[in-house]
């Protein structure tokens, strides 16, 4: 049974986060995505005993995509690769480290940046990161790190989950809200100089954080070494996602609030110098949330959670790559991005284009 966190928990465990750190000279040069064509409309989970008008109350969603039988998270992972590759004009044997951040691999071995890796041949180091739905600006803060310090100069870093694999069609409240997709971004290093001669574009800001005493609340219990895979787990369902909502809920509210003021505050930045602000697409109720506490005008918040779902770690570069086709973030322009999701983990950072 999910354990409930104690409000005690929910007060504190933001105030596990630790001072805002840079990382300049570090840029995104290209970004791409994939979703499956397979498009599930609410209407259409109906028969599993969903209710659409409460979908679209609770959480805002219309419809996701589910990948086909035949597709599986390395497949959406590489698609988005190649998009983003032919978006960067960089060849695939420029690319000197893969990473995919994923809740869905394909297998427990190999990793499925490995597979990717393969797919484009290139020498590459490669390696899967778990954050859940932080996962994605947990990889992008990794890769900067690596850009950052001189070791590589062309990180390809890939969010990727294929949901509807891990989610019980039977939990009418659950199912609805997950969707499969994929988004990559590629960082190199970046050129642009300050009048002062240093350079300003990177990672102005950003934050780490992970309080593992809310583990329970967003949880898949059996098929692991902890509760390795027997009938009677496959029978009860312990092989899919068990969520909590309500608590889970709340945290995400305070923790989006809270992570975002303060990396915002490390950068030196408010409302007004941000191009875009690009949250995680969980619920339409904690982005609106986040809208109002920080006062931001609704067009700075780029939504496309009513046609994707929670696509976990897809969600951010999803939309990020929609806030570039649209012109809505260019170069010179500071966004901010904030992931959140089981683990309990979150990420925020302000990146300067």
């Amino acid at each position: 049974m999910a354990r409930t966190l104690p409000e005690a928990d929910l007060q504190k465990q933001t105030h596990h986060q630790r001072r805002g750190r840079q990382l300049l000279g570090v840029t995104i040069l290209g970004t791409g995505s994939f979703v499956p064509e397979n498009v599930v409309k609410n209407e259409d989970l109906v028969q599993l005993g969903c209710d659409s008008d409460w979908i679209v109350q609770r959480t805002g969603i219309l419809e996701r995509r589910h990948a086909t039988a035949d597709q599986a998270t390395s497949d959406l992972a590489i698609a988005a690769a190649e998009d983003c590759l032919e978006n960067a004009g960089v060849a695939p044997e420029e690319i000197d480290l893969i990473l995919v951040a994923t809740m869905t691999p394909d297998h427990y071995t190999p990793s499925t940046a490995c597979l990717v890796q393969d797919h484009f041949g290139c020498q590459a180091a490669a390696m899967d990161l778990n954050a859940a739905c932080s996962g994605f600006t947990y990889a992008l803060i990794t890769a900067a790190q690596f850009v950052h310090s001189g070791g590589y100069r062309r990180v390809l870093v890939i969010g990727a989950d294929v949901m509807s694999r891990v989610i019980n069609p039977t939990d009418v409240k659950t199912y609805p809200l997950f969707g499969d997709g994929a988004g990559a971004a590629l960082v190199g290093p970046g050129e642009s100089l300050n009048e002062d001669g240093l350079a300003d574009v990177g990672i102005l800001a950003y934050q780490l954080g992970a309080d593992g005493s809310g583990g329970d609340l967003l949880k898949v219990p059996a098929c692991g070494s902890r509760e390795p895979v027997t009938a009677e787990a496959l029978e009860a369902g312990r092989h899919f996602l068990h969520m909590d909502g309500r608590p889970v809920f709340k945290w995400a509210v305070r923790t989006v609030a809270e992570s975002l003021k303060s990396v915002m505050e490390e950068a030196g930045v408010n409302s007004s110098d941000l191009a875009q602000v690009i949250l995680h697409q969980a619920n339409i109720r904690i982005i609106d949330a986040a809208i109002s506490d920080l006062d931001l005008p609704a067009d700075k918040v780029h939504v496309n959670l009513e046609r994707y779902g929670n696509t976990s770690a897809a969600s951010i570069p999803l939309v990020l790559r929609e806030t570039m086709q649209k012109g809505l973030v260019k170069p010179g322009d500071k966004v901010l991005l904030c992931g959140f999701g089981a683990g309990l983990t979150w990420a925020s950072c302000v990146i300067q284009l």
